[in-house]
């Protein structure tokens, strides 16, 4: 890799008037930084604001034998910017299935490590608005909710204490290029972007094709951008109608039937979405298991007052005679692949687009 430092970018220059927003309050950044023209970019900019407490971070996941040496040349790179670097490396075992969802948890881990142990509350990655196109794209054959359509957010909660910010998604991939063209800057190129194994990479090579018939990057992330607004009502509907529905009880949380009857199917199930949660939910809440369990169980019993127990992520949901639903920490189960009661069991939290097509509902779509 190399680097131009002649001067800082233009004021017209996208990346530096995206970018500005996410470094204006001086506190120290990390850049996220995988040796790809995104990230290079990303760092190169960054660099140019003349902004101090800057630290960059490559993760080597050890999946590829020239990991090692592309992380090196970040490192370089970075040098000659004036930057520190660091590698971190996802170090033991790696799964024999759904190795991107792990791999892209472990980078996000070591990246909130990272942060927390340099002072930064903020870690950038050069997320573009093809890869949130993409995004949107795998989530609709998830046949994903608003929660999941919204796909990445411009900025979203990381660990504690340390957020993730996306400051190129409105940019174009081409962008990116042309700037790391235009200063000179070398990059690499990471093979699984070709491989057609992974799902997306096979999507990227249709994304041309559905732009010739309408469906192009922009009109995917417009979706995705009314698909975040939908979702932030929603979600407020679902808290407000939670509060009002809650009735006294004996230590579980207690519904009340006919405030609940009396919601929207969406709002109904953002409250006992929210309500298993609020519980103690173990791991995130399929979609369409959630709407199995309320529209053809809890609904139908909350109407006729029929009593039944159901079983959905650890927590036992019950509807009495008197139309009351409650929701309590399910006993242990009798074996490992029979639930009580014959209820809904939740699976692995493969999150949409990372290991399984399965819509999710809430925080759990959070890319």
């Amino acid at each position: 890799m190399s680097a131009d430092r002649s001067g800082d970018p233009p004021a017209e220059c996208p990346l530096a008037r995206v970018l500005q927003p996410f470094l204006d309050d001086g506190a120290p950044v990390v850049l996220a930084v995988s040796g790809g023209p995104d990230s290079t970019a990303l760092m190169h900019a960054a660099a140019m604001s003349g902004r101090t407490g800057l630290f960059v971070a490559t993760v080597d996941h050890r999946l590829r034998p020239e990991s090692a040496r592309e992380a090196e040349r970040v490192g370089s790179a970075a040098t000659r910017l004036g930057l520190p670097h660091a590698t971190l490396v996802w170090s033991g075992s790696k799964p024999s299935t759904g190795i991107a969802a792990a791999a892209r948890a472990a980078r996000y881990r070591l990246l909130a490590d990272h942060a927390r142990s340099v002072g930064a509350g903020l870690v950038l990655t050069g997320h573009t608005r093809d890869d949130q196109a993409e995004t949107v794209l795998m989530r609709l054959i998830a046949g994903s909710g608003p929660a999941g359509l919204a796909a990445m957010a411009p900025v979203r909660d990381l660990a504690p204490t340390v957020r993730l910010g996306r400051p190129f998604l409105t940019l174009p991939k081409a962008d990116l290029v042309a700037y790391c063209e235009g200063h000179g800057l070398a990059y690499d190129h990471d093979p699984s972007n070709r491989d057609d194994r992974f799902g997306r990479a096979r999507l990227r090579r249709l994304m041309p094709h559905l732009a010739r018939e309408g469906l192009t990057a922009e009109r995917l992330c417009r979706l995705a951008q009314r698909s975040a607004r939908d979702e932030a009502a929603l979600a407020l509907a679902g808290r407000a109608a939670l509060a009002a529905a809650s009735v006294p009880g004996d230590g579980d949380l207690v519904l009340d039937g006919a405030t609940l009857l009396a919601l929207p199917e969406a709002v109904l199930l953002r409250v006992v979405g929210e309500a298993l949660v609020r519980t103690g939910a173990g791991g995130a809440v399929r979609l369409e298991r959630l709407e199995r369990l309320v529209l053809q169980d809890l609904v139908p019993a909350m109407r006729t007052g029929a009593a039944i127990r159901r079983t959905l992520a650890g927590i036992l949901v019950s509807v009495t005679r008197q139309r009351a639903v409650t929701f309590g920490i399910a006993p242990a189960r009798r074996t490992a692949s029979q639930p009580l009661d014959g209820g809904l069991a939740a699976g692995p939290p493969d999150l949409l687009g990372k290991g399984g097509l399965a819509a999710y509902i809430g925080s759990a779509c959070q890319d």
